[in-house]
């Protein structure tokens, strides 16, 4: 079933190395590879930082937390400014700003409570910065190529994810946390660099021009009030409200089922280090989910198979409730990270439902509501664990996601696809 009406679609399969091949999105792909390995580098060194100085469990933990849930307030309130703005300064400066973070909270002994609130303050602008590099992806990259694109983009965010934190560990050891937030400080400054010489200067989107080039008078309200209006217009909407909601509430669930791991490897008396395979297993599954769906299936096949792939995605978590051994536990987290695959089928019914104008705070918004949910997806799993015990919580995160799967499947095919939201309404973004 195709989860959205939309335009009609071509059937072609683009390949990987037809993406690869176009420098922008190559530039984009690569600098955001290497700024998700400096992110997981600074956030862990910083929470190590924090603990360190501290002894506080709980301050570690806000430590961790804290670039997440400021990233929503920062799409609603500043989003809009990821059309406003021309793109290659805008990119540049969240690399800068990031950098420049870094190095502060290495360089300065602030009180832990001015630590916390620059990271925060960054973290308010990063879905602008990433809104205006998603915006840039998809005017690079038309059709089937979009959807190899964001493929790309999940397998080598997993990885750089993986790998920043592996780096964390190994350089707070080596340097001591200090120095190792201002190895994460390098590597933003190099991709800052890399954007500020590589990508070429473009103009910032206008009303009617799609594609970026000149055009007439743009929307000179207040960044704040143009943002709130663009993301009501765009959650007004029942296409983007849906395929926005289709995208949070999966990975929400299985983030919290994620966050139960180790407890859970403790209640069954795992051996030590048996939770690091567990916890493992869920981005390798991923990984090869993405290559899969994304390498072998025409854009049609993907899109009939957005609910099957997403009730993957559930079920095997249903099996934790009869607590199944590390062996079986593996296996389903591993099936459970190949579903989320599904999201490949909604990729080209999203692009299509937004409006060219407000691509920018659309991206943005549906990347800060993605990390919000996932940073709160684990606090209600670990409130249920406390009743049902953790093999319990697991199962309900894997009902939670196979009811979401049933609700996609009522969606209705129509035979004219509602328009995007700035049809006939002022715009939300310019």
């Amino acid at each position: 079933m195709t989860p959205t009406p939309g335009p009609a679609q071509g059937d072609h399969r683009a390949t990987y190395r037809e993406v690869l091949a176009e420098p922008r999105f190559r530039l984009l792909f690569s600098t955001r590879a290497v700024s998700i390995t400096a992110d997981a580098l600074r956030i862990t060194t910083f929470s190590v930082l924090v603990y360190s100085s501290t002894g506080s469990t709980l301050l570690s933990a806000v430590a961790f937390g804290i670039g997440f849930i400021p990233q929503l307030f920062g799409s609603l309130l500043l989003g809009s400014l990821a059309d406003r703005l021309p793109p290659r300064a805008l990119i540049t400066g969240g690399h800068a700003v990031t950098c420049a973070a870094a190095l502060l909270l290495a360089l300065v002994r602030m009180p832990i409570a001015a630590s916390l609130g620059v990271v925060a303050l960054v973290s308010l602008a990063t879905p602008v910065f990433h809104g205006a590099s998603s915006r840039l992806v998809a005017q690079s990259l038309k059709g089937d190529a979009y959807v190899l694109g964001r493929s790309l983009n999940n397998i080598a965010g997993a990885g750089a994810q993986l790998f920043g934190l592996a780096l964390g560990g190994a350089a707070v050891a080596a340097l001591g946390p200090r120095r190792a937030l201002a190895v994460s400080a390098v590597l933003h400054l190099g991709c800052a660099l890399a954007v500020r010489v590589r990508l070429p200067r473009l103009p910032r989107l206008r009303p009617g021009q799609p594609d970026g080039t000149p055009g007439g008078a743009g929307d000179e309200s207040g960044a704040v009030r143009a943002s709130l209006r663009g993301a009501g217009l765009l959650l007004r909407g029942r296409t983007v409200r849906r395929l926005m909601l289709a995208q949070w509430l999966p990975p929400a669930f299985v983030a919290g089922a994620e966050g139960l791991i180790v407890a859970y490897a403790g209640e069954r008396h795992f051996a030590p280090g048996w939770y690091a395979v567990l916890m493992g297993c869920l981005p390798v599954g991923m990984l090869v989910g993405d290559l899969l769906v994304g390498r072998l299936l025409r854009p049609p096949a993907r899109e009939r198979l957005v609910v099957p792939l997403t009730v993957l995605a559930g079920l095997p978590l249903l099996g934790f409730a009869a607590g199944p051994g590390v062996g079986v536990s593996s296996c389903l987290l591993l099936l459970t990270g190949f579903g989320y695959a599904y999201g490949l089928g909604l990729q080209r019914p999203f692009l299509d439902a937004l409006p060219p104008d407000g691509q920018g705070q659309a991206f943005g918004l549906l990347g800060s509501g993605s990390m919000t949910l996932q940073g709160v997806g684990p606090v209600c799993l670990g409130t249920v664990a406390a009743g049902l015990g953790t093999g319990g919580a697991i199962a309900v995160a894997g009902v939670t996601v196979t009811l979401t799967a049933c609700w996609m499947l009522t969606w209705h095919r129509c035979g004219t696809p509602e328009p995007p939201p700035s049809a006939g309404t002022p715009r939300p973004a310019v």
